[in-house]
């Protein structure tokens, strides 16, 4: 075909995109340096995109799960049916993100710790990862949410359940664990002051 058949002489080129490292470098939340396998307890926050209501609404300070919320319920409760190294403790769906704590153990079959000492799979019924799968809360997370999207696309017509990445936070004493876990409890009765809604 000559040029001549395209308006302003040939057909449009696609735009190059120009990598620009103040917009398209993202920088990790990851703490540097701190192995993400090791013994301890994480309080981790996953969010919706744009912190989109997709899980359900609170009434009189109670979560009222919608189907979706409640596949979310679901398969962060069978997180260590993927991952036996991993213990869950205080968790709470809230409309828009999660919250909980994941108890890493150290691999040798019963030396579980509750608090750390320093500063994908898709959840259809699957047996338990085998040996050598990644140990970290990044995999743990990841798997988590590809198993919660893959539902979502094939039940209902969300596109983008997650935001991007996720939140979390070294648990180092059990007076943090007792803080934490109170805040998880109470997370849907404080859902109007909370700085997720």
């Amino acid at each position: 075909m000559s040029r001549d058949f395209y308006p302003q002489g040939g057909p449009k080129q696609p735009r190059q995109s120009q990598y620009n490292p103040e917009k398209h470098n993202r920088q990790s939340i990851r703490l540097k340096e701190y192995d993400y396998t090791r013994p301890g307890s994480y309080f981790i926050t996953i969010c919706t995109q744009n912190r989109k209501r997709l899980f359900g609404d609170i009434m009189n300070g109670v979560m009222l799960l919608n189907p979706l919320g409640q596949r979310v319920h679901q398969y962060w409760g069978e997180i260590p049916n993927h991952f036996p190294h991993a213990t869950l403790d205080e968790y709470v769906v809230m409309p828009n993100h999660v919250h909980g704590i994941i108890a890493i153990d150290a691999g040798d079959g019963g030396n579980r710790v509750t608090y750390a000492t320093v500063g994908a799979n898709n959840y259809s019924p699957l047996p338990p990862q085998p040996r050598g799968t990644s140990n970290t809360i990044g995999s743990i997370v990841r798997g988590f949410k590809i198993g919660v999207t893959k539902w979502a696309h094939q039940n209902t017509d969300i596109q983008t359940v997650w935001q991007r990445n996720y939140y979390d936070h070294i648990i180092r004493d059990e007076r943090a664990l007792h803080r934490i876990r109170q805040y998880i409890k109470n997370n849907p009765m404080k859902w109007e002051s909370d700085d997720l809604f």
